[in-house]
């Protein structure tokens, strides 16, 4: 009696495989590691305080690590993404304190000059052919120019406080800057807004008509085209995205801190580019996921804070980045070789 063999393609995958194939999973194994090791480093690391602070400190990175992965996803950069934030604290700032604006009509002036500078980066992308990277490197310059530029001229210095005493700060307060308290432990309510965040950009990403465009103009823009996707308005609404990541940010500093100085943000665009490097995205596009930026982020908030909580030097932080992108490109290369042969 002979048997049949069974035809490969209808055989149940390994849980290796499967897993093999995900993005995050680089990160989630890093994630891991970078936990444990502070967890036995020092005991404040593992203590509700110390979890509220190590999340705390990747909220908003993360927030923007995962606008920023759909983007590189898509094939593009976006280095006017740090600066944004503290373009858009300015304006709202500036609203509420110096013309006496209600705070959240403040906030929707920011959010649609936030989504107008998104959109025009994403625009100009599309209609010059240049590279992302040097469009919104002009940006980038413009916006700290404009934010110096216009914040001294109203002010008379390069910050901007006072918005505790305007009218619309408590409400506009509670739902960027409140915390949630846990067991007597206050977490920042930035943490709900980032876990949110990743929520819904990766059910875009790996759920929608939208999440395959997405892939498909990071793999390659003109057989995209030839197929039909809508190359142009898929990457001008990840731009805007950023920009309304950007917004949302700068919203929770400015009504956190109440005080925004005009160069804020300025290098921030690096690190939410390596926190999605780390999560699994590669710089060529058509290849990431947006909860391995958040992973990514995380990763940043432990190691900084862990080492604070360790007592050691602070410069080390920098050592530990410059490590981890160098591992996050070889460990991200090696995993998508892997999945390419087994997606075969």
């Amino acid at each position: 009696m002979t048997t049949t063999p069974l035809d490969e393609r209808f055989v149940e995958p390994r849980l290796r495989d499967r897993l093999i194939v995900r993005p995050e999973i680089g990160a989630l194994l890093g994630a891991v590691v970078v936990f444990g090791f502070f967890a036995l480093v020092t005991d404040k690391f593992f203590s509700a305080s110390g979890a509220a602070t190590w999340l705390d400190d990747a909220a908003t990175l993360g927030i923007m690590a995962v606008a920023v992965s759909l983007l590189m996803v898509g094939g593009e950069f976006d280095l006017s993404a740090g600066v944004m934030t503290a373009s858009t604290s300015l304006v709202t700032a500036i609203l509420a304190t110096s013309a006496g604006w209600n705070v959240w009509l403040a906030l929707l002036v920011s959010l649609v000059f936030a989504l107008a500078v998104g959109a025009f980066n994403g625009w100009l992308v599309m209609k010059t052919g240049l590279p992302s990277f040097i469009v919104t490197l002009g940006t980038f310059l413009a916006l700290q120019g404009l934010n110096l530029g216009v914040t001294r001229l109203v002010t008379g210095t390069v910050q901007v406080s006072g918005l505790r005493s305007t009218d619309g700060y408590a409400s506009a307060g509670f739902v960027f800057a409140s915390t949630v308290d846990v067991g007597g432990t206050p977490f920042q309510i930035s943490i709900l807004w980032w876990v949110g965040a990743a929520a819904v950009a990766s059910w875009l990403l790996v759920r929608t008509r939208f999440g395959n465009w997405i892939f498909a103009v990071g793999g390659s823009a003109p057989s995209s085209r030839a197929v039909g996707v809508p190359v142009v308005r898929t990457k001008v609404l990840l731009f805007t995205g950023t920009a309304l990541a950007a917004w949302l940010v700068g919203s929770i500093n400015i009504l956190r801190f109440a005080t925004v100085q005009a160069n804020q943000g300025i290098g921030l665009e690096f690190q939410y580019i390596i926190a999605a490097v780390i999560g699994g995205c590669l710089l060529t596009g058509g290849f990431g996921s947006a909860v391995g930026a958040a992973i990514g982020a995380l990763i940043f908030g432990m190691a900084r804070q862990g080492i604070v909580f360790a007592g050691w030097d602070s410069d080390w932080f920098m050592l530990f980045l410059g490590v981890m992108l160098l591992a996050a490109v070889l460990v991200n290369n090696a995993f998508r070789r892997r999945a390419e042969r087994v997606r075969r």
